[in-house]
Parts: C-alpha cells; sequence; structure tokens
C-alpha cells in the first residue's frame, strides 16, 4: 500500500515525489551517509512507476543532496555550505555560523624559491624566498577546505615560529609584522582533484572540486598573500553578492532601475 497518496492534477506526479522526499530529508527520515530504499521500493511508497520515482531522484542529486552510485545505490550527502566570496571572517567565524566545530591542521611549512605564477603574484623577482604553508581546514572532524599559501619571506621573517594551527594567520600578520589585510582579488575555477589534494580532503582522486586563487593586498595595494584554496564541490558551494549600476541612458545622464 502506497504511504504517501500521489493526487492527479496540475502538479506532475515526479514533482510530488521529489516534494516529499525534500521534505523527508529535511525532517530526517534519512541522514547524511544513509542509502535510500531501493527504487522499486519508493515506488511502492508512493503507489507510482520508477520514471516519477528517478526524476525526482535525479533533481535531488542536482541539487546535490542525493549522490547516486551504480551497484550501491542512492546515499545523502551532507548539507552544501554556504561560502560567500568577500567574506570577511576567519574560516572558524564560517564554521560557527553553521553551527560546526572548527579546526586547522599544518601540513606542510617551509622556506622555498618562488614559481613564475608565485613571483608575479607577489610582484617579486623569480626565485625570490617565499614562506610556503598548506593548511587543511576541518569542520566537525571532516576535512572541507586545502589552503596553500605562499607569502613573501623576507617580509616575514620568523613567521614559521609561531602557532600556525591556532592562531589566526592574519590576525597574525597584522599583530607581528603590521601587515593588515583591507581586499582581495579572487578567480573560481572547477577542476579535478590531483592525487595529492584528495588524498588530504578524503576524497577519491578525479574528484570535481573548486579552486579559489586570490591575492591578498595592503593598503597600499601591496600584495601580501598569494592563495590556493581547494574546496569540496560536494560539500560547499560559493555565492556572491554585489551592487548593479547600469550605464546612464545616452543623452540623460540617468541610469535605469535595474
Amino acid at each position: 500500500m502506497a504511504r504517501y497518496r500521489l493526487e492527479s492534477g496540475s502538479t506532475p506526479l515526479h514533482h510530488q515525489v521529489y516534494l516529499d522526499l525534500s521534505t523527508a530529508l529535511d525532517e530526517g527520515e534519512w541522514r547524511p551517509g544513509d542509502r535510500l530504499p531501493p527504487e522499486r521500493e519508493l515506488a511502492r511508497r508512493y503507489g507510482c512507476s520508477l520514471i516519477p520515482v528517478r526524476r525526482a531522484l535525479d533533481e535531488l542529486t542536482r541539487e546535490g543532496r542525493l549522490e547516486r552510485t551504480r551497484g550501491r545505490g542512492t546515499f545523502v550527502l551532507h548539507p552544501r555550505l554556504e561560502v560567500e566570496i568577500g567574506h570577511s571572517g576567519s574560516f572558524a567565524d564560517l564554521m560557527r555560523m553553521h553551527g560546526m566545530d572548527p579546526d586547522t591542521r599544518l601540513i606542510t611549512s617551509r622556506i622555498e624559491p618562488s614559481g613564475q605564477v608565485v613571483a608575479a603574484a607577489l610582484a617579486l623577482p623569480p626565485r625570490t624566498h617565499t614562506i610556503y604553508l598548506e593548511r587543511l581546514r576541518i569542520a566537525d572532524g571532516e576535512p572541507l577546505f586545502l589552503e596553500q599559501v605562499y607569502l613573501p619571506a623576507d617580509r616575514f621573517t620568523g613567521l614559521l615560529d609561531h602557532d600556525l594551527e591556532r592562531n589566526s594567520l592574519y590576525d597574525l600578520l597584522a599583530e607581528q609584522y603590521g601587515a593588515v589585510v583591507v581586499r582581495a582579488r579572487e578567480a573560481i575555477a572547477p577542476v579535478l582533484l590531483r592525487a595529492h589534494e584528495a588524498h588530504l580532503l578524503d576524497q577519491p582522486s578525479g574528484r570535481p572540486a573548486l579552486l579559489v586563487e586570490g591575492v591578498a593586498f595592503g593598503p597600499e595595494s601591496e600584495p601580501i598573500e598569494f592563495t590556493r584554496s581547494y574546496i569540496r564541490g560536494d560539500r560547499a558551494r560559493l555565492s556572491f553578492e554585489g551592487s548593479i549600476l547600469r550605464p546612464p541612458r545616452p543623452g540623460t545622464g540617468e541610469t535605469d532601475t535595474p
């Protein structure tokens, strides 16, 4: 017997299934990591054929709420975190906003000569010594972000002697070296994780992720930091908010209302 009765009418059957499954996920009937019942069992639940069930599952998969794997079944994913581009708070602040317990693990810290890309980003001569930091950002025990940070070594002498796991990097730069970050320029691209990054993020090699490359600047527009951040595509999505101002209408000097 169907547990949920679908109704004939203007609302397609697959959308009714989608709405009920969404409600069940919201209410915790299935939690992250759980496997949903097989498609045939869900079809019996709704008293319909397999087609509406499959279309509803496909829609929830596109939204990032489910993962469907051939031979294994359909699994509930953790909700994606909303990460605002240009967010001025720290990683810890962001995670606490989402009710999660933040942690940082320092993977690598060393002095190394800059490559061409890093030197150009930091306005340094090629092969200039830089401080390289690789830090894994963790929430509720799960790795979410991997940061690879480059800083001019001459400007931040002794930085590696500080606790880079428990202290905010930007706070250290400001308090110990007078280097205050006031703005950043960032670029975002989809990537497939290489073996090294995938291992640290507890993902299969080749899994899609987001790469954010950015340069942080001080008050005199001097570059302070170059960063590559790998963000798990299954656990976060990026958002941006900005003002829209259309150009003036010819001959009026007035702008259109967006």
